[in-house]
């Protein structure tokens, strides 16, 4: 909108202000969580911040005033998931944005970890999200928009050893957020899965990790594994959040994002492995279909 100038005798144009939108946020204590949180209250929109420890967000009411809401959540209790889900929606009005970014990593290989290990990272990394999930989606399909956004990792499109069943959680997440966009879709709410490589957030710290009993016999192959990374380049996370703004304010947001310039020359060449090698067994699958007749 041009408006006249009379003083100067020049038009200035306003550009129209955009609304702000309104967040629900998993994970808000730290890493990727607090990052975003901050940086989407700091342009001026809403968010409903949650942790499991109320007091490691408590600074953001001081901070950010009526623009927050903090709440208790663990993902891991579906009706705390409903509670604050609904709580948030009922405070704002309304949920543009629900950010499933709550979660940690197993570290052991495939022979160490129990059964127990793997089903608490299941029922952080994976239902914990589908909790939030499910109860977001009558919120939004009431309002008939939305955006699910859920922080996986280029962890959901290769793997690494020590680590394989963080991996796999996220191979799940990323299945169940990939069949939730086309379900979604006719409701008017997207989905995007943002998959991070390497950063230097605290996910590397003891309150993201959990290690499995170990075996002996694995010991020189881990601590050569962990040699490895510490020599990784590691991203800086304060520059991500204009890169999650173009996402979640674009018109048509991708199922996928990378964050990060690694991710795709990894994936890129894991897939090209991949096609390779079912090309080169070709015949022998499809020697496998049989006749229908």
């Amino acid at each position: 909108m041009a408006h006249q100038n009379e003083k100067a005798g020049l038009q200035t144009v306003v550009a129209p202000v955009k609304s702000s939108k309104v967040w629900f946020i998993t994970g808000a204590s730290r890493g990727f969580g607090r990052v975003w949180t901050e940086a989407a209250l700091e342009r001026g929109d809403k968010v409903a911040a949650t942790a499991r420890k109320l007091e490691s967000i408590a600074d953001l009411n001081e901070k950010y005033g009526e623009n927050v809401l903090t709440l208790e959540l663990d993902v891991t209790r579906p009706e705390q998931a409903k509670t604050a889900v609904e709580q948030a929606h009922a405070h704002f009005g309304r949920l543009d944005i629900v950010l499933n970014n709550a979660g940690y990593s197993l570290v052991g290989t495939i022979e160490e970890a129990s059964a127990d290990d793997i089903r608490l990272l299941y029922e952080t990394n994976v239902i914990g999200p589908v909790s939030v999930i499910q109860a977001a989606l009558p919120l939004l399909r009431q309002q008939g928009s939305g955006h699910i956004v859920g922080t996986s990792s280029n962890l959901g499109q290769v793997t690494l050893p020590v680590i394989g069943y963080y991996c796999s959680s996220k191979w799940a997440f990323e299945a169940i957020h990939e069949s939730l966009a086309t379900e979604v879709k006719p409701f008017g709410i997207n989905v995007t899965i943002i998959e991070p490589g390497a950063y230097a957030t605290e996910f590397g710290s003891q309150e993201s990790l959990k290690f499995a009993q170990g075996l002996d016999i694995y010991t020189d192959f881990k601590n050569q594994f962990f040699g490895s990374l510490r020599e990784l380049e590691r991203g800086d996370p304060k520059a991500t959040p204009e890169a999650i703004f173009q996402i979640v304010d674009a018109e048509q947001p991708p199922l996928r994002f990378f964050l990060g310039s690694h991710c795709l020359p990894w994936v890129r060449t894991a897939y090209a492995e991949r096609l390779a090698t079912w090309e080169a067994w070709e015949d022998v699958s499809n020697s496998a279909q049989g006749s229908s007749n």
